[in-house]
């Protein structure tokens, strides 16, 4: 990706698909040329969440909802330390951002972390162009002089692809950190990083549990050095059928019968490790409207979703695995995708979706207490 952070409001900009499709418009954030996969987001807010979040990294993400930087950039809200997005697609940038809590705009956080984007082009034909021939790559150009069109398609067609990617290590912490307990501490975490989000320790924090947050590449070893009363694995971006290493280590998790919980990524690899398949989806799930059943409870809660890849369960019924009988405790109600896993017979689950739900909903939150309910059942 190459980048200027000079000026972008009157700079011509071309979004070029690799199936050909064109969409002309104006830079927004920083000038220059990126590639990633074209994916669309539902949300209606948080963007800021959005663009932090470390599932996102290699990914072009188009807004569905026109008006985007009304609230500005403040720096409580980021759930990491830098934006992830290859690339940002809007209809109408806000002009003027209105928000006690703003610091900048949006279109001068793009620029300053070198974030290439469009604005002013039709994100609805957009987002219905990839619902009909699915996610696939992409690249932004911007400046004033453009190549012609064949040349940036050729440019298009020639990165990487999603499928195939191992990307959870480029997004991870290099080394381990600790989140205290809020409180009392009553539990020990490991928790291994996959593209973690800030406000998922905090989450369990809030439940007086200590997260010791470690690099995607810990061993069980390590994991086990923190004397953990739970493991967790987190989400992160990329093709599971690359993470070899987590599936290795989650399985030696289940063989010690260690209380154990996953989201999004973590869904993946539990999936993996029980003997399950994934697959691409044809565009994914990414927004925070997402209805999903707990199929434990018969409850529907509004979820937020940042996933292209999918477990292949059986919906129905228990499947034998070498951890005990596994079965889908929680299905998208959109397109019965598996939204969650769990095991009968050891003390492990999982959810496709981000059940710490920062900017929202909070429909999910109780995911967290039954974390906390296994870990007291094997205290006890």
């Amino acid at each position: 990706m190459t980048t200027s952070t000079r000026g972008a409001a009157k700079t011509p900009a071309v979004l070029v698909l690799e199936d050909g499709r064109i969409f002309r418009g104006r830079a927004y954030g920083a000038v220059g040329v990126t590639f990633g996969e074209a994916v669309f987001s539902t949300g209606m807010t948080g963007y800021q969440e959005t663009l932090t979040d470390p599932s996102y990294h290699r990914q072009v993400v188009v807004m569905t909802a026109p008006h985007v930087g009304n609230t500005g950039v403040n720096d409580e809200d980021p759930e990491s330390k830098r934006i992830w997005v290859a690339g940002y697609v809007v209809r109408d940038p806000a002009r003027v951002p209105s928000n006690w809590r703003s610091r900048r705009s949006l279109d001068e956080e793009l620029r300053t972390q070198g974030v290439v984007g469009i604005s002013g082009i039709d994100t609805r034909a957009l987002t219905r162009h990839l619902r009909e021939r699915g996610a696939m790559r992409v690249g932004i150009f911007s400046g004033n002089a453009l190549p012609d069109d064949g040349t940036m398609l050729a440019e298009v067609r020639q990165a990487p692809e999603m499928k195939g990617a191992n990307l959870s290590a480029e997004v991870a912490t290099k080394e381990t950190y600790v989140v205290p307990a809020i409180g009392e501490k009553k539990f020990t975490v490991a928790a291994v990083d996959l593209g973690i989000k800030g406000m998922t320790p905090h989450r369990m924090a809030e439940r007086g549990i200590e997260v010791h947050v470690l690099p995607a590449t810990a061993s069980i070893e390590e994991v086990y050095a923190v004397q953990p009363d739970g493991v967790f694995f987190s989400n992160g971006p990329g093709d599971p059928a690359t993470a070899d290493h987590p599936v290795s280590v989650m399985q030696a998790v289940l063989e010690r019968g260690t209380p154990l919980f996953g989201i999004c990524f973590g869904n993946q690899i539990l999936g993996r490790a029980l003997g399950f398949g994934t697959y691409k989806l044809k565009y994914g799930h990414r927004g925070i409207n997402q209805p999903v059943q707990d199929r434990t409870t018969g409850k529907v809660e509004v979820t937020a979703h940042n996933h292209g890849f999918a477990v292949d369960a059986p919906l129905d019924g228990a499947a034998e695995t070498p951890y005990g009988r596994a079965e889908v405790s929680h299905v998208c109600l959109n397109d019965n995708v598996v939204e969650g896993l769990q095991l009968l017979d050891r003390p492990a689950f999982s959810v496709q979706y981000h059940p710490e739900a920062a900017a929202g909903p909070h429909d999910a939150a109780y995911l967290f207490d039954r974390f906390v309910s296994l870990m007291e059942g094997q205290r006890a």
